[in-house]
């Protein structure tokens, strides 16, 4: 919070011709050394956990910031105060402040919904859950969808001994892939949205997709939840399931959430205003003031009672906002070599793209996929959407296949890591906190590698 502070007051303070300079980070002269604190950053969230647990409790948010400043002090040294500034206020306020601000509203009014499934989690329940919040992700969110289906499926199975798997096929599915229905679904669509591509495009061109892996997934996740049932000594009959909902009128709140961002992707405002010294269009302001007011509806008007029947807490979502602001800060200068294309010391991965001027649509889905999943993929999404022409048009009629394996790259593989997307690390802090023993970083990783990667192998062969 202090540094959000430090942004609204310190940045509104300065005038914004300061800021207008019109330079941008100059990706081609640097160095993979500048990946250093981004690399930091990933190997404290892969190792502190597992080493030094308590440390990390404690301070990750302080670790977070460390390697943020870190990134910020030798830009500044390099590049000086003012484009230092330009490269951080715009990551700010153009990615880091609307991701937390739409996570932050579609937490808050999932977690005045209060879902009572009457039935004991039996495989066939549990499945049918993970296969309805997969199809909602895509409508409300992989956030919204998130966390409004993984209480229930919690509650339901407290009464089992292995529940790892019930969280990890819930992050694969409900926290991943069903977010490629829409540009609603997950924030690399929506950024295609906003550059132009149609709002039903994914549903038409990407659906079959969707279906080649959730049917799988689902599938496994049968077999595998019958065995630990049947180890366990649980009965598999099926009893009548009757559903009650709480806190209904927070499901017109998600509405308004899918109304907000819908108007700032079609309407387009001409009215830009100075927020930091960063140019912001009046639509993305008045959808974010929106999205906060929403949220804050959901919050006062919701009972208290309906809060604590889900063990409702901040926690996991300030764990999103301080790591996922080390995440952000860092990757600036990653994204400016991955900008750099031809030019940047990434060029030799950049050139794979490419074979004799056509595009080489298996490397774009894994390149994109890739980077994905541990890179923020909205901007990964973006360097690709570009570098393949960026534009809309073209990118839905003649390289429609290069458009698609971009869109499935970013959004599929977002699920081989808990940073790959927002949900996985909320989903995960959740579950820890109803003492669920989640796999570490590279734990979780075995899971993704084993069950995941063949089924996206297949599909990249099969689709590319």
């Amino acid at each position: 919070m202090g540094v959000k502070i430090f942004f609204l007051t310190f940045g509104l303070m300065l005038p914004a011709p300061l800021f207008a300079t019109g330079a941008e980070l100059p990706g081609q002269e640097l160095s993979l050394w500048w990946g250093l604190p981004f690399v930091g950053m990933l190997l404290s969230l892969a190792f502190m956990p597992l080493l030094a647990v308590h440390i990390w409790e404690n301070h990750y948010g302080k670790i977070a910031l460390m390697w943020s400043l870190m990134t910020i002090f030798a830009l500044i040294n390099f590049f000086g105060f003012t484009l230092a500034w330009q490269e951080v206020a715009q990551t700010f306020f153009h990615h880091y402040l609307p991701f937390i601000i739409i996570i932050s509203a579609l937490y808050t009014i999932s977690g005045g919904i209060k879902i009572d499934i009457h039935s004991p989690g039996t495989p066939l329940v549990n499945t049918v859950l993970l296969g309805v919040g997969t199809f909602l992700a895509g409508w409300i969110g992989t956030t919204g969808a998130s966390m409004l289906f993984v209480r229930p499926l919690l509650h339901i199975n407290e009464h089992r001994q292995m529940r790892v798997h019930h969280m990890v096929f819930f992050i694969f599915l409900v926290g991943n892939v069903g977010g490629i229905l829409t540009p609603l679904g997950d924030p690399p669509l929506f950024l295609g949205f906003l550059n132009g591509v149609d709002f039903f495009w994914p549903l038409q061109k990407l659906g079959f997709d969707l279906i080649l892996i959730t049917a799988p997934l689902l599938l496994l996740f049968y077999g595998v939840d019958s065995y630990f049932t049947w180890k366990e000594g649980h009965p598999f009959r099926h009893q009548s399931t009757g559903i009650t909902l709480k806190g209904k009128y927070n499901g017109l709140l998600f509405i308004g959430v899918i109304g907000l961002v819908l108007m700032s992707g079609i309407w387009q405002s001409n009215i830009s205003l100075y927020v930091g010294g960063v140019s912001m269009e009046l639509s993305n302001l008045l959808r974010d003031m929106g999205l906060i007011f929403l949220a804050l509806t959901s919050w006062f008007f919701t009972p208290s009672e309906i809060h604590k029947e889900n063990h409702f807490s901040w926690e996991p979502l300030k764990e999103v906002a301080k790591l996922f602001f080390g995440i952000f800060m860092t990757v600036i200068p990653v994204i400016a070599i991955l900008a750099a294309g031809h030019g940047g010391a990434l060029a030799p991965l950049i050139s794979l793209v490419e074979i004799n001027g056509e595009p080489n649509n298996m490397m774009y889905f894994w390149l994109t996929g890739g980077l994905s999943s541990f890179l923020d993929n909205a901007p990964t999404y973006l360097v690709f959407f570009h570098m393949a022409g960026g534009e809309a048009a073209t990118l839905m009629t003649t390289l429609t296949h290069t458009l698609e394996a971009i869109s499935l790259g970013a959004v599929f593989l977002g699920a081989m890591t808990y940073i790959g997307n927002a949900p996985n690390f909320m989903v995960k802090a959740i579950a820890e906190r109803r003492k669920v023993a989640m796999p570490s970083f590279f734990g979780y990783m075995v899971w993704s590698v084993v069950i995941l990667l063949p089924l996206f192998v297949l599909l990249s062969l099969w689709r590319f």
